[in-house]
């Protein structure tokens, strides 16, 4: 009695290890996802949202890029390499036209073709309302790669995919 007691008490002590290892030591797909799910709440705004919280988020949107990124986009004007610093200005300013805006990515296919390096196919939604009161509703496929340096992953090439019109 005493052994199955033993043997009962080791076995779940077992599972709840894998299940702690599982929960806070998440894969790395699941890491990846998480900066989408973090830029996708940076670039977000609300009507309410305060002068602090503006800056706060501009800050923490250049935190998720790489020193260098590159956009390729089918308008040359956008397309080039950016610092973290041109990337948190650029967002900031593109922000400021809009009370409203909301960033969702969708369909997020991420595999990894090197060791320390994410590629992920998506669909990126973006909604809201300007400052002068027009709705706003974009849908772009995008191709990311991210590189995982100090041991987080970070955006180092977006590329907006042109997709066939009828």
């Amino acid at each position: 009695m005493v052994k199955i007691k033993y043997l009962l008490i080791g076995v779940l002590i077992v599972i709840l290890g894998i299940l702690a290892a599982v929960i806070f030591f998440p894969n790395k797909e699941k890491r990846v996802k998480k900066q989408f799910n973090l830029l996708s709440e940076w670039v977000s705004r609300s009507p309410d949202e305060n002068t602090f919280t503006l800056l706060q988020k501009m800050k923490n949107i250049g935190n998720l890029f790489d020193e260098h990124c590159e956009l390729k986009a089918p308008s040359q004007s956008l397309s080039g390499s950016y610092t973290r610093e041109e990337i948190s200005a650029y967002a900031g300013s593109a922000r400021s036209y809009f009370s409203q805006l909301d960033l969702k990515f969708y369909d997020l296919h991420v595999v990894f073709p090197e060791n320390e390096v994410a590629k992920v196919n998506l669909t990126a939604r973006l909604t809201g309302k300007s400052t002068a009161g027009e709705q706003v509703d974009e849908t772009r496929e995008l191709e990311c790669v991210l590189r995982k340096i100090e041991n987080k992953w970070l955006f180092g090439e977006i590329e907006i995919v042109e997709v066939l019109k009828k």
